[in-house]
């Protein structure tokens, strides 16, 4: 089941877990699903932080999935993030605002997508 997933001059590995058939080499799809809001999430509070001179030393991100209720069009994520830095209470609510208005977050809650699928000749 592993793939790899090549994205500009990057690549990656993908798989399913042992108990869904693959190897368990690397995040499955939903992980990077879920990984991509997280990552997201970190980088805009960063990048924020970074350009209002906000004292933010680090950022670590975890995102939790609730995909009990997938199968009927509901699937739950909960982001929970930790700064370090010498930040007041106004500065890291700020910053939560900020990753509240993420681009993924808001692709995932107020953007319709749509996909098509081609296959492409041999």
């Amino acid at each position: 089941m592993r793939h790899e997933i090549h994205i500009g001059r990057n690549s990656l590995t993908t798989d399913l877990s042992v108990k869904e058939g693959g190897q368990g080499s690397g995040p499955s799809p939903h992980d990077l699903y879920d990984a991509a809001l997280g990552a997201c999430k970190a980088l805009t509070v960063l990048w924020y932080a970074k350009h209002k001179d906000i004292p933010v030393e680090g950022i670590e991100v975890s995102v939790q999935r609730d995909a009990s209720q997938e199968r009927a069009g509901i699937y739950r994520l909960s982001a929970a993030l930790s700064l370090t830095g010498d930040l007041s209470t106004a500065q890291r609510e700020e910053l939560l605002r900020v990753a509240q208005k993420c681009p993924i977050h808001k692709l995932m809650t107020e953007v319709t997508t749509e996909i098509s699928t081609t296959l492409i000749p041999p």
